[in-house]
């Protein structure tokens, strides 16, 4: 596939848009006014491999995390959530907020935008116009009668806009909608009619399963056209599992450029011998933890040998199921027989083995 270039933006020490890899967001959920809390959860989305990490921040006091977070060690950037006072937006900035997400709508009068403006160009940090259907402009709501997806891309370009005419051109556009339809329509109309970069996503897409099959579709399938820069799988559900989903999303579609393994697996059948759900599902949380030094790996776990080294064999290595014993097969070929109990063990041993080859 190829992505459609965008500008660039820096936020700390990830860029967005451009050639640069497409990155995978999530926020913190813990009370806004807790900053161990959040030190905390933050540091867990950085070991899950979060590249960028926002928190809501409803009161200019709680800006202060951001100083807090930095002084405690965390790398990632740190994206300042603000809604309706622009006042809370310019002590993030000052706190040393890595990235400011407005709406521009709701923030108020023109001058109150121009401030945020100037603020976030002094300290050389992005703005990303967060654009949703609870918060479109009372004008454009009236002139689509509903938050359509052009009503939608219409408010984004308009917000857009309004930070251009203040002299700031570091945007990244972000439209949110929970239904996927209107969701990847609007982003479609953004990317035809912009060079921003796009932060795709499917809001109040609800619990780990069904956000993740919404968020999937959505995210997806504009990722496939070479339509965006960075993602968050929103789920009602810890945001390290956020992270994983993206990070899954990613590898799906051959996009985690940081490499990583990517497991295929059989459903199983009648011919399944052994207990393959079990071992798929140890296998990758024991394989999550491993630094594959950049490199793609793909790993098979697969029921029997009628879906192993056969339909399988695009995998660089894997097993494929007997009667109480496994078949070990790389490139395809099938190399020798490992007894059940021990076939997470020696997929661990074989997946270090690759990296270090």
């Amino acid at each position: 596939m190829t992505r459609k270039t965008t500008r660039t933006v820096r936020a700390r020490n990830i860029l967005i848009g451009g050639e640069s890899p497409i990155t995978v967001q999530s926020m913190t959920n813990v009370p806004a006014g807790d900053f161990l809390a959040s030190i905390e959860q933050i540091k867990r989305l950085e070991a899950a491999k979060c590249d960028i990490v926002r928190l809501a921040i409803p009161k200019a006091e709680y800006a202060e995390v951001f100083r807090a977070a930095k002084f405690s060690g965390v790398k990632c950037p740190l994206v300042a959530d603000i809604h309706f006072d622009y006042r809370i937006a310019l002590e993030a900035v000052r706190m040393g907020a890595d990235k400011i997400r407005i709406n521009p709508g709701n923030i108020g009068e023109k001058w109150k935008v121009a401030e945020v403006a100037n603020a976030c160009k002094s300290a050389g940090i992005p703005i990303r116009i967060g654009v949703n259907g609870g918060s479109l402009d009372k004008r454009i709501l009236e002139k689509y009668g509903a938050p359509t997806a052009e009503a939608l891309a219409e408010s984004a370009l308009l917000e857009a806009a309004a930070l251009e005419d203040c002299g700031f051109s570091d945007v990244v556009i972000s439209i949110k909608s929970s239904t996927v339809d209107e969701m990847t329509r609007a982003a479609r109309i953004v990317s035809a009619q912009s060079d921003y970069p796009l932060h795709l996503g499917v809001t109040e897409a609800g619990d780990g399963y069904s956000g993740l099959v919404k968020n999937s579709i959505g995210i997806g399938s504009l990722l496939l056209d070479g339509i965006g820069d960075t993602i968050r799988v929103s789920l009602t559900a810890d945001p390290v599992e956020e992270v994983r989903a993206g990070r899954e999303i990613l590898s799906a579609l051959g996009l985690n450029s940081g490499g990583g393994i990517n497991v295929i697996s059989c459903p199983t059948c009648g011919r399944t011998k052994i207990d393959l759900i079990d071992i798929g599902r140890r296998y990758k949380e024991a394989a999550e933890g491993i630094d594959t030094k950049g490199k793609r790996i793909k790993v098979a776990v697969m029921g029997c040998v009628v879906n192993g080294p056969g339909e399988a064999r695009e995998a660089d290595f894997g097993i494929a199921g007997g009667d109480g014993f496994v078949l070990y097969f790389k490139n395809g070929e099938a190399q020798y027989k490992v007894e059940e109990d021990r076939a997470v063990e020696f997929l661990i041993e074989e997946t270090k083995k690759f990296i270090d080859e």
